[in-house]
């Protein structure tokens, strides 16, 4: 510890996604004086951003109101086509858009990667005077005597597998701060902590999540057509076993972005989300606009589907939490860019106003009353029974009815009750009440097997350094993963970082190949007993999105 230096600033940020650089610019535009750090786990900023992404404005429109006109990729492809598909094994049924309320039109949307609108926004930021640290991951909450926050300290670099010191080790940096704000999207691994100690999730609904897989493909000019953007749901994923629904984005450049997600709060644990995703790209309508093209990224990563109900409390003493680590995605619209990216500036405008009334470490009930009296708590607040529902009813009648519930509340026929959430990992089954999925090998040419994918992410992590992945109790993950729910940990990983190694034999050996790790952190999430713990690991390392 006292190998350690420190520094002070005005306002800490964790994490260099959407939320955290809209906080660190709004902070900036309030008050040029005030000292602005963002630390951010990526090799650089954007290297660990991975969305569909089809982005409401709102946000940006508020926070930079010339976005379009500076430079921005975002507004390079307006949305311009809206489609809807209900699949089965060999058709599609196009759902008319009178079906859905207006809201939920992607009418006045952008479609692009999300990881160049932040590369963007840390200009905008550093412009301002923001300073900005990338590949220097937030590794541990530090705690003033009075039990508030005052600050994070970065991880330690040049630590071996062993534990020990190898020749280029450096300690960790402290950095000191009146408020910290987290921004570490979903599943953060600090948050998980501030939750435990400041009881942030009393009166909230666990948190549920989706595994998102995305890949990026070059296809013919005469299939593309910039703009159009389907979402399907249906095949292949069946109601008995889960829920899940895919995406294609025709962005700039010739480019689709594609990809499927699956609620993770499936019941078969013999489901395979990657495998699942894979199987989709060869449904008919979906392989003729990839045919001729060439998949050139994949990725993937874990969202909030949460909503309204299951948001913690915002702040504790010395920060807050922001953006996708808080849970703001409007799950039906698919969208939470905007939301995350207003949730920023709220927090940012509290911190700005305590700071020159000369206030630290205290708590910024400012946040939390601005956002109960804002567009984001309005837009939750109507969905809030979407994915309740239709996990309870299934795909198929679950979607009527959530869609005839949606109708009633965009009406402002408000419903009397808010549905509650079951925790992902409690609604594992056991292996012998569920039937074994048989997944289609890969052809190499539209579907793709694990590694060759995980190449594709350009994934990299420093061998000879301690496995950031960590398992509490190896034999309860051999008598309970592997016996009772038949190893979905090597079925749920989209990056192939779990193995049972030897159960053939009688010997089974649990393998972790965390080296592969994207960092979407589904096992944190998914596991039967929560007994996976993710930590971050030594800066830079995980993916590399080129354009996600």
């Amino acid at each position: 510890m006292s190998e350690r230096e420190s520094m002070p600033y005005d306002v800490v940020i964790v994490g260099g996604g959407p939320a955290g650089l809209a906080a660190a610019i709004r902070l900036k535009q309030l008050s040029a004086d005030l000292t602005v750090c963002v630390l951010e786990k990526g090799s650089e900023v954007g290297a660990h951003i991975l969305s569909g992404a089809v982005v409401d404005p709102k946000g940006l429109d508020e926070l930079l109101p010339d976005w379009r006109d500076q430079g921005c990729p975002m507004a390079q492809t307006p949305v311009t086509d809206n489609q809807h598909w209900v699949l089965s094994a060999k058709k599609k049924f196009a759902v008319p858009h009178l079906l859905a309320p207006p809201f939920m039109n992607n009418k006045g949307t952008y479609t692009g990667s999300l990881g160049s609108l932040c590369r963007w926004l840390a200009e905008q930021a550093e412009g301002l005077g923001v300073e900005i640290f990338p590949g220097f991951p937030a590794a541990e909450v530090l705690y003033n005597e009075d039990g508030s926050v005052k600050g994070v300290a970065t991880g330690e670099m040049g630590v071996a597998k062993d534990g020990s010191h190898k020749g280029d080790y450096q300690p960790g940096l402290e950095l000191h701060a009146k408020y910290t704000l987290f921004a570490e999207g979903a599943r953060g691994h600090l948050t998980k902590q501030l939750k435990a100690k400041y009881d942030l999730d009393a009166n909230a609904e666990p948190q549920v999540y989706g595994i998102g897989l995305k890949e990026l493909w070059d296809i013919p000019s005469d299939q593309h057509a910039p703009g159009r953007v389907i979402h399907t749901q249906g095949w292949p994923v069946k109601d008995d076993d889960g829920f899940g629904g895919g995406f294609l984005y025709h962005q700039a450049n010739g480019q689709v972005a594609l990809g499927y997600v699956v609620w993770l709060g499936y019941g078969n644990p013999y489901l395979a989300p990657f495998e699942a995703f894979q199987q989709w790209k060869t449904h008919p309508e979906i392989a003729a606009i990839l045919k001729g093209g060439r998949r050139v990224s994949y990725g993937a990563r874990a969202i909030c589907d949460g909503g309204w109900q299951s948001l913690p409390k915002l702040t504790f003493p010395g920060g807050a939490l922001i953006g996708c680590t808080a849970g703001f995605l409007n799950v039906p619209r698919i969208k939470g860019s905007h939301t995350a990216m207003k949730s920023g500036m709220m927090a940012a405008e509290a911190a700005a106003d305590a700071i020159s009334r000369q206030r630290g470490n205290d708590e910024l009930t400012a946040y939390t009353e601005a956002y109960q009296a804002s567009w984001v708590e309005k837009e939750l607040r109507m969905v809030r029974n979407f994915e309740p529902i239709i996990a309870k009813f299934g795909g198929t009648l679950g979607t009527v009815l959530a869609g005839a519930n949606l109708w009633l509340e965009y009406l402002g026929i408000r419903m009397p009750f808010t549905m509650k959430h079951r925790s992902d990992a409690s609604k594992t089954g056991r292996a012998d009440l569920h039937q074994p999925i048989t997944y289609p090998k890969p052809d190499g040419v539209l579907s793709f097997d694990r590694l060759s994918s995980v190449a594709l992410s350009f994934t990299n992590h420093a061998e000879d350094q301690p496995v950031h992945l960590h398992v509490k109790d190896l034999e309860l993950q051999k008598v309970s993963e592997l016996e009772v729910f038949a190893g979905p940990s090597t079925r749920y990983c989209p990056a192939g970082v779990y193995e049972w190694l030897g159960v053939e034999e009688g010997k089974p050996r649990y393998q972790i190949n965390a080296q592969n790790c994207v960092h979407c952190k589904t096992c944190d999430i998914k596991d039967p007993n929560q007994n996976i713990n993710w930590v971050t690991p030594e800066g830079g390392g995980g993916p590399n999105y080129p354009n996600m």
